[in-house]
């Protein structure tokens, strides 16, 4: 140590240490990029649409790198484009009905006509024949009203009237508009044809595996937060109380973690459900974080026993400090770096509880996409030959993310126990 460290804060040689561990640094990269994905969620998914629900049946089950045609129907609604926070916390409704199709569809006279991919095909005894779709273009391109309308005639059979070079109908807010042939032809050309690739492949249902494994980040991290904040309040709470007064109050704080550290975390989770009749994921995150509050608890009554004999703290004490000031402003910054290992474990393992809660039914809604409810959903299309990817992808993800916080948790401790194996 260089004369120049001596004026240095004990948090500049913490960070020192950090960062000469390449694994805890790489890992809070990963964890800070992961955290991004989640936060923008919607705005990256290829699914935009709440939860990521957008299936296409026909293509079911589909591997890694799937490409299909797609032709693309604009709904009869009409959908307004939500603000940037709106979409980012609940997503976006696709304005269109989407066809999986082969090849390139023909535009005759004032229809389109596709095949559709063979996930519809009609089987017989001895051929198999592709089913083959014809929609008016009017329909496919514009938004037309739904409902029964006079403003266009009488008796209509539908709210559009084609004339030999153009077209007038009634959109979807029931407004008289007037669309060339040539118009609606460029349009349906550039607006109502694409090509997607899965990059992950489809779920049973034909859903976007990449969206919700994005979406299921957002789930786990959001569990891990919620659940670290409610554990870190109530645990500090009841270690700092237990561990500076002792006597009764440390007895009956040690009987209660006792107890609750007893109840396994299904049981809990199903208790908060009957007790606040309700199971939507929020109930989740706080049973989570009411059964990870125990050891964060043990690690700062530990911590103040061994702290609140030192000498800094019966000085102030003489000096006529409260009993709060003392523990909040002497001795609870003084153990900062347990409470940062524990809570990168805690994290993790809100994470995996969270996982397992999912893949038995007791996480949030079943349609939203969490890691847990993918390998469940996954495991039950799993088959000798295939369809490894809907369970290969979300464990990887739980792995990895897990794995990355207790990286973090090791260099932590490693960074503020400079006494510790690793750096020696």
């Amino acid at each position: 140590m260089s004369i120049y460290d001596l004026h240095k804060s004990p948090s500049h040689f913490v960070k020192k240490r950090f960062k000469k561990n390449k694994l805890a640094v790489l890992s809070t990269v990963f964890i800070l990029v992961l955290s991004s994905v989640a936060v923008l969620g919607y705005l990256i998914m290829p699914d935009s649409t709440h939860f990521a629900n957008d299936g296409l049946l026909e293509i079911s089950k589909k591997p890694p790198m799937f490409t299909v045609n797609i032709l693309k129907e604009k709904k009869n609604l009409h959908i307004p484009t939500p603000p940037v926070i709106k979409k980012i916390i609940n997503g976006q409704e696709n304005r269109y009905k989407e066809f999986p199709i082969v090849g390139t569809p023909k535009v005759e006279r004032d229809s389109v006509f596709f095949i559709v991919y063979p996930g519809l095909e009609k089987k017989s005894l001895h051929t198999t024949t592709r089913l083959e779709m014809g929609l008016p273009l009017i329909s496919v391109v514009k938004s037309i009203y739904a409902s029964p309308s006079q403003k266009l005639g009488i008796n209509l059979a539908h709210n559009y009237i084609i004339r030999d070079k153009d077209v007038i109908y009634l959109d979807e807010l029931q407004n008289v508009r007037t669309v060339t042939k040539i118009q609606l032809v460029n349009e349906f050309h550039e607006k109502c044809l694409s090509k997607k690739t899965y990059i992950l492949g489809t779920d049973k249902i034909g859903r976007d595996v990449l969206s919700r494994l994005i979406f299921g980040s957002r789930v786990s991290l959001t569990i891990g937060f919620i659940s670290l904040i409610i554990s870190l309040s109530i645990g500090i709470l009841f270690g700092a109380t237990s561990g500076y007064f002792g006597g009764i109050i440390d007895k009956i704080s040690m009987w209660l973690m006792t107890i609750t550290w007893s109840i396994p975390t299904i049981m809990l989770v199903v208790a908060v459900r009957l007790a606040l009749q309700n199971d939507d994921i929020w109930v989740t995150f706080v049973a989570v974080g009411l059964t990870m509050w125990v050891e964060v608890a043990r690690v700062v009554r530990g911590q103040i026993l061994s702290i609140k004999q030192k000498d800094y703290i019966e000085a102030t004490k003489a000096m006529g400090y409260s009993n709060y000031k003392i523990i909040v402003h002497h001795i609870l910054p003084n153990i900062l770096g347990p409470l940062a290992v524990i809570s990168a474990s805690n994290f993790a393992s809100a994470i995996l509880i969270e996982a397992g809660l999912s893949f038995l039914g007791l996480g949030g809604p079943p349609t939203m996409p969490s890691w847990g409810t993918m390998i469940k959903n996954g495991l039950t299309e799993l088959t000798p030959t295939g369809h490894w990817h809907l369970i290969i992808f979300p464990c990887l993800a739980i792995s990895i993310t897990v794995l990355a916080f207790n990286l973090i948790g090791n260099g932590l401790r490693d960074a503020y126990d400079p006494h510790s194996k690793t750096n020696n």
